[in-house]
């Protein structure tokens, strides 16, 4: 009964990063699922942007304004990946983790920037932690709040992010740059062969992809308190689960592109609530990444042991 109860009363926070890294999602879902790259970028973007919106805080800054810098950061960081893999003809996936590995170090350095500019040459030019009080630094959600019925409850914040971005996204993928994307992902031939300029439109999705990454990464900072250089760890990998799950368990009911990329939040929020539920009945915390991989490799298989399964059904019938 304990248990329950401490699921239950855990079930606000889940919802809450479960939204946080469903924006994260769906970034994924521009590039798994449209351009049909596997982007390592995100491991590292994730981070940046959580790195560049608290120390921007910390020095002061409006967090509304540091949130924008955070997408700017991330969307650099997929213009990087991009010209990597168009320009230099790197393959995507070792452009990915040519960034990533770049932007470890870089973000030991942003996170120190406002100790070296206070501090000078006794501050250390690299910080792995950097933490946001919610008492001293103006947050746009924080975690302390996320029980409370009130308007700076993160929830209703981080919901209104969610549905904005999956708006917009909605609206871009309509127009006819948008649809230059999606055709460069279905068929790069194709596209082409249409007079699309195939190159442009994979540095686009990757920077659209790594902005919303990056503000997923800022919201996670603010959210926890703290940013800190592991915290993109894995994000691939989250995020590929969000998007695995919300496919093989809505794919068939939402077709819509919108809905789709809605999924992508829901399969996040479940994941969360997954993980919470296996947390509370005694897993250890640096378990995760195993059960992570397990769910990923289990929702991966599902659709194919389906098509096995009813093919041989259907071949019985048909005989």
């Amino acid at each position: 009964m304990n248990a329950l109860l401490s699921f239950l009363n855990s079930m606000p926070n889940a919802f809450s990063q479960g939204l946080a890294w469903g924006i994260m999602a769906i970034g994924v879902y521009i590039t798994y699922k449209i351009l049909d790259i596997a982007d390592l970028t995100v491991d590292g973007s994730l981070t940046t942007g959580g790195a560049v919106c608290a120390v921007l805080i910390t020095m002061g800054w409006n967090p509304w304004l540091a949130l924008g810098v955070a997408i700017l950061a991330g969307m650099l960081a997929g213009l990087i990946t991009g010209l990597l893999h168009t320009a230099c003809g790197i393959p995507a996936i070792l452009a990915g983790i040519l960034t990533q590995l770049a932007l470890y170090s870089l973000n030991l350095r942003i996170m120190a920037i406002n100790d070296v500019l206070t501090l000078g040459e006794a501050a250390s030019k690299t910080k792995p932690t950097l933490a946001l009080n919610p008492d001293r630094n103006p947050l746009l959600v924080s975690s302390r709040y996320v029980r409370d019925l009130a308007l700076n409850n993160p929830l209703i914040l981080l919901t209104v992010f969610a549905v904005v971005v999956i708006a917009l996204l909605y609206w871009f993928f309509g127009t006819e740059l948008g649809s230059s994307l999606r055709a460069t992902g279905a068929n790069g031939n194709m596209a082409r062969a249409q007079g699309i300029n195939t190159n442009m439109t994979k540095v686009l999705g990757l920077v659209v992809s790594n902005g919303l990454v990056a503000f997923s990464g800022a919201l996670l900072a603010q959210y926890s308190g703290s940013s800190t250089i592991d915290m993109g760890r894995g994000a691939i990998v989250i995020g590929l689960a969000a998007v695995i799950i919300g496919e093989v368990l809505l794919g068939k009911v939402f077709t819509n592109f919108a809905l789709r990329l809605l999924s992508a939040v829901i399969g996040a929020i479940i994941y969360y609530v997954v993980i919470t539920l296996v947390l509370r009945l005694g897993l250890e915390s640096t378990d995760l990444k195993l059960l992570t991989a397990l769910v990923v490799a289990v929702f991966l298989a599902i659709p194919n042991w389906k098509g096995r399964y009813f093919s041989k059904k259907g071949g019985k019938a048909h005989a």
